[in-house]
């Protein structure tokens, strides 16, 4: 509990005290989770983790530290409202067993020129099972310091009410070319006891892909029979997007897909990518790739946890003058979704062009060039139309939540989690 209140005292305005996917500390790198039963491949394009209550799953977490020597690490459990807020149960209310463990799974790198201590932990032990549905943050703590190093967000269903998604045209008939419009309806299945199916009880929220910046909370628009009708509002439309750019460095031996060389310069070794280019322009072209996804991957190895390098990649985008109304940010997995300086591009006016270095895991990553900005939001435009371009075409992966309150209860449930492709 101490280290989710850290965290959130790290964040600042109460409005930024929502729990995020983040390494709070540079050298945590290549942070993962994923259900012990599936494999890391299925799980490269899953968002945030949904298990399902009386299932006794279990969590994979593994992550890297710089460095060569190993650190006392633990691990914890809290359950968080529908806004990422932690909130007031008490560990007992969410779960029987205990809540937090040490980790003491850990490989040294081998072969790489970077060193760094590989961890893995599987939460939470055999004996606990989750009792309450809802919001999940899974915390990583230095027992030396007590320093917050990782957090990442899970979920758990109740998976006892329907949510019905249809991914389509927008309403009003405007930019249909560029947007798609997500409907829900919500209606009853084997609902668990104190659930009751009146909208002021039901809050409905929507995820494109990994993003948060433009996650919506619908608004109920009425009944379709027995069921919540959630549709036709301005929050039901998101802009459609793109396919996602993407590049390949499983070898650094010679340059994969996307990657124009690779060097070793200082006992560190450098990937540059192809510069990219301005997409808003452009026909739509249908490409299959991780929606903002990543895969750590190496081609002359066997063990790619304790053998795959770090190598810094560099991404560059020419531009004649800097933007006056927008940031450009590069996000995916690779920076954990965020729009803060570490996915924030600088403009070099030497190259004339926005660059970034990233230090990365050897794989495949996917990710997306967004403008953001005041100026921008004002003018109404996308974060994805300056750069990208807004397609109907584009497979956007949505994930729809369903969360219940009622006077009775002491937290926010999750009663349903729905997952649709839009576009083709």
């Amino acid at each position: 509990m101490a280290a989710i209140l850290v965290v959130l005292l790290a964040l600042g305005t109460a409005a930024a005290q929502s729990v995020v996917d983040s390494a709070w500390r540079s050298d945590v790198k290549t942070v993962q989770l994923y259900c012990g039963g599936e494999s890391r491949e299925v799980q490269a394009e899953l968002l945030t983790l949904v298990l399902t209550l009386g299932e006794r799953a279990r969590l994979t977490l593994e992550f890297d530290i710089l460095g060569a020597e190993p650190q006392h690490l633990s691990w914890s459990i809290a359950h968080c409202d529908r806004h990422w807020q932690r909130d007031d149960l008490e560990p007992q209310e969410y779960m029987t067993g205990f809540e937090s463990g040490t980790i003491d799974d850990y490989d040294f790198s081998f072969t790489t020129l970077t060193d760094y201590v590989h961890y893995r932990a599987v939460v939470p032990d055999q004996y606990a099972e989750f009792t309450h549905s809802g919001n999940f943050v899974l915390t990583v703590t230095d027992d030396a310091t007590e320093e917050v190093l990782l957090t990442r967000r899970f979920c758990v269903s109740e998976a006892t009410a329907k949510a019905g998604v249809e991914i389509g045209r927008p309403y009003d008939g405007t930019d249909i070319e560029r947007r798609q419009e997500v409907d829900v309806t919500v209606g009853s299945g084997e609902l668990a006891a104190g659930v009751l199916l009146r909208p002021e009880y039901i809050s409905v929220m929507v995820q494109q892909n990994g993003r948060r910046d433009n996650a919506r909370w619908l608004e109920f628009s009425g009944y379709d029979g027995d069921r919540l009708a959630y549709r036709s509002r301005k929050a039901n439309i998101f802009d459609g997007g793109n396919t996602f750019r993407y590049f390949d460095c499983s070898n650094l031996r010679s340059p994969m897909y996307n990657v124009m060389k690779i060097e070793d310069l200082g006992g560190e070794q450098f990937a540059i990518l192809r510069p990219d280019e301005d997409r808003s322009k452009k026909h739509f072209l249908s490409e299959k790739t991780l929606n903002g996804g990543m895969q750590v991957n190496i081609w002359d190895r066997n063990n790619p946890r304790v053998e795959a390098d770090y190598v810094w990649v560099n991404f560059c985008l020419p531009m004649e003058q800097p933007m006056l109304d927008g940031n450009v940010y590069v996000v995916g997995a690779l920076t954990d979704w965020r729009l803060d300086s570490l996915s924030l591009m600088d403009y070099s006016a030497s190259r004339r062009a926005y660059t970034k270095r990233l230090l990365l895991k050897q794989g495949y990553y996917a990710y997306q060039l967004l403008v953001d900005g005041a100026a921008a939001r004002l003018g109404g435009r996308s974060a994805t139309a300056r750069l990208e371009g807004d397609h109907r075409e584009t497979p956007n992966h949505y994930t729809v939540y369903v969360y219940h309150r009622s006077p009775a209860d002491r937290a926010d449930r999750l009663i349903a989690v729905t997952r649709r492709h839009g576009g083709q």
